[in-house]
């Protein structure tokens, strides 16, 4: 019964809470709009929200976001070094299609923020059968190395997080 009435429990709260941050204000009227919104948005957008994904590991998405944070703090150096000492005919910024293995949208969603998180490579488009990501890399001079790094470095990681 209750999963009926709010079918996103985690959406509810956080759309209560945010309005309750929006209006600066814990009158009685406030909570009463929170509640409303954070019950009929949940309610009314249902019929458009995917099945809930499968994350049969959760608890490895904390070493995954870690790994991601130490690869963002390290590839803004190596980015910093190819602006600053690179000179400009010997940067080999291209293109790289990489072939994705992973089936749950989330987590080919997840994979292609992580590439566009990390400074120096950015999702560029995802192929319409869903099976390839195109990233443009500000510096490859092996594009294949960049592909096998994305491929064993996140898209394993991810495979074994969402089963």
């Amino acid at each position: 019964m209750i999963r009926r009435l709010i079918p996103h429990p985690g959406l509810s709260v956080f759309l209560a809470l945010f309005w309750l941050v929006l209006a600066n204000s814990w009158t009685t009227g406030s909570l009463i709009v929170a509640l409303f919104l954070g019950i009929t948005v949940p309610l009314i957008t249902r019929p458009w929200w995917p099945d809930r994904p499968r994350v049969a590991r959760p608890w490895l998405l904390v070493p995954y976001a870690l790994l991601v944070l130490w690869d963002v703090i390290v590839a803004n150096f190596q980015v910093a070094r190819v602006i600053l000492f690179l000179p400009k005919d010997r940067i080999r910024s291209t293109f790289i299609a990489v072939p994705v293995d992973l089936t749950a949208p989330e987590a080919i969603s997840i994979l292609a923020g992580t590439i566009t998180m990390t400074p120096g490579t950015v999702t560029a488009d995802w192929a319409a059968d869903g099976r390839t990501l195109l990233i443009h890399a500000l510096h490859a001079p092996d594009p294949d190395a960049v592909r096998d790094d994305i491929k064993t470095r996140y898209e394993a990681r991810l495979k074994r997080i969402f089963g």
